[in-house]
């Protein structure tokens, strides 16, 4: 759907946030900016802009019903940026680490880590954010292709702070007690000889060795939140745009490895230009120990142009 591509709102955020940035901690050499940000919406293969059908409308007038078409289109779309960050009030994005600072429950963040080898118990902590992507010069970007779709995902929104949700967070309650999180195989990232975490229980404590994991997996787990309503936590809801009777499809909930819900672009410490989804073997390069990381979450919609009062038939997958 087409939207306005300046509101004086958005820019007049921008200009606060970028002038914020001078007053952040910019010794923090792996942080990302919000102009960086911006910057790495502009990726092709992110975008994977594909014209997969067609649309046709039934239109009437005072003159009579006529059929219309309009080319259905599908690409991916940057809603959210989750940080996934060792310290309370370390986000790696410079000008959001102000949003969450140590308080009431959650004044800290780190890990237990073992005192011997053989004892094999590394738990690690991550304090997650996700905000919504300042995705402006994205639809720009995304314009140049010919009809795009837009999401309802407000930039600069706070969907998640994690020491908001210090409670379920840092305790895992009452997911603890879910099968999900009882029952081995069920909801876990990797897969059989690499097998990252499980989903459940959703909270900032991983047990796992390798940081880039621990990292990947609160992330995965804040998406997993934030993408579906009524969920035992503190946060806004992100549910995709789907309204088949004005020309959108918007993807399911975020599921681990499943790309038609979800692919992730890696922001910090290294800006990557192309999305996939975990395990995306930035393990092997990508390590911090501690470490703070950023995302963009991407995802996938399909869309056409309404040009009636209402869709007939569609055509692609």
């Amino acid at each position: 759907m087409k939207r306005p591509l300046t509101t004086l709102p958005v820019a007049v955020a921008f200009a606060l946030i970028v002038g914020l940035a001078c007053m952040t901690s910019a010794h923090r050499a792996q942080a990302i900016t919000t102009p960086e940000i911006l910057q790495s919406s502009m990726s092709t293969q992110c975008l994977d802009y594909q014209v997969i059908g067609i649309c046709a409308w039934l239109y009437c007038s005072a003159w009579g019903c006529t059929v219309r078409t309009s080319i259905r289109v599908k690409h991916y779309i940057p809603e959210l940026v989750v940080s996934a960050y060792e310290n309370t009030g370390d986000n790696p994005w410079t000008e959001i680490a102000m949003l969450s600072p140590p308080t009431g429950d959650a004044l800290g963040g780190g890990s237990a880590r073992e005192s011997l080898a053989q004892q094999h118990s590394n738990t690690h902590f991550k304090n997650v954010d996700a905000i919504g992507h300042p995705s402006e010069l994205f639809y720009r970007f995304a314009s140049g292709f010919g009809w795009f779709c837009e999401s309802n995902s407000q930039p600069l929104m706070p969907y998640f702070i994690s020491t908001l949700d210090a409670l379920a967070w840092r305790s895992g309650v009452p997911e603890m007690a879910y099968p999900e999180a009882l029952t081995p195989g069920m909801r876990e990232m990797g897969s059989v000889g690499d097998l990252w975490s499980p989903i459940y229980p959703r909270s900032g404590f991983v047990s796992q060795t390798h940081d880039y994991k621990v990292a990947a997996t609160a992330a995965q787990r804040a998406a997993d939140v934030v993408t579906r309503s009524g969920q035992p936590h503190v946060y806004q809801p992100l549910i995709a745009r789907d309204s088949e009777s004005n020309g959108i499809w918007g993807p399911d909930p975020v599921k681990e490895g499943d790309a038609e819900t979800h692919e992730w672009q890696e922001l910090a410490p290294n800006m990557r230009m192309s999305c996939s989804t975990f395990p995306d073997g930035g393990e092997n390069d990508q390590l911090q120990d501690p470490g703070d990381y950023a995302w963009a979450l991407w995802r996938p919609y399909r869309c056409c142009k309404k040009r009636g009062q209402e869709l007939l038939y569609f055509t692609g997958e």
